[in-house]
């Protein structure tokens, strides 16, 4: 079991550095098609590696139980961000509300799990974290009242601050673990980074700075889709 455990955990490793590295190199590149999102297809591979291997950790390997809610929250937001793209501005799907049902029913289980065994866990961390999660998944269930003009305008915006979430997520996983001595800032920092880059990356938005790229990336799968 411990050579299974040990095997796990180096894969978990090399597969959330690798996203990091993508991850951070698809924020670096320009925005649109090309690099972007060649680097945004081999971040999104390699979370959903990270989540597999997270999960099996917690009940499996019966290893960090923190690894569970930074994974939902990196990977449901991972999901969403790149369904967003792939919808356009249109309404949601029947998946589009089950599996963030799903995510939030864990989170309560979660913080359930968490309280039923005593585990101590700091409240800044854990909440902010859920919150966030809380965050996200209530605004998607809540995409069927929205109208389609104003999903249709914020696919980009939408898109960005789950993404940046998702990669601010995965970096608090990792310098948490690399940096134990300093927890709960070497938690929470990253996400801090993220929530000052996404605030960055909506201002140059709102300037359309991003629009051209936005347009061109709806305009060409709406080409796509019509040529199938």
């Amino acid at each position: 079991m411990e050579k299974l455990h040990f095997a796990n955990a180096t894969l978990h490793v090399i597969a959330g550095i690798i996203a990091l590295i993508t991850g951070f190199a698809a924020i670096l590149v320009r925005k649109g098609l090309g690099r972007h999102v060649l680097f945004g297809k081999y971040f999104m591979w390699m979370i959903v590696v990270v989540i597999v291997t997270g999960f099996l950790g917690v009940f499996i390997f019966n290893r960090n139980s923190f690894l569970l809610v930074i994974t939902l929250l990196s990977g449901y937001n991972c999901y969403s961000g790149m369904r967003t793209l792939k919808l356009r501005g249109q309404k949601p799907e029947l998946p589009d509300y089950i599996i963030p049902v799903f995510v939030i029913f864990s989170a309560v289980y979660y913080l359930y799990y968490l309280k039923y065994n005593g585990l101590y866990w700091s409240p800044v961390i854990i909440y902010s974290t859920v919150g966030a999660l809380f965050l996200v998944t209530g605004f998607d269930l809540c995409k069927s009242f929205m109208a389609v003009k104003f999903l249709r305008k914020s696919i980009m915006y939408e898109h960005s601050y789950k993404m940046i979430s998702a990669f601010s997520a995965i970096s608090s996983a990792f310098t948490g673990t690399v940096f134990p001595d300093y927890k709960p800032y070497s938690q929470f920092l990253p996400s801090v980074a993220g929530i000052i880059y996404i605030i960055i990356t909506f201002i140059l938005l709102s300037k359309k700075t991003f629009v051209l790229k936005a347009k061109t990336i709806v305009h060409n799968k709406k080409q796509d889709a019509s040529r199938a």
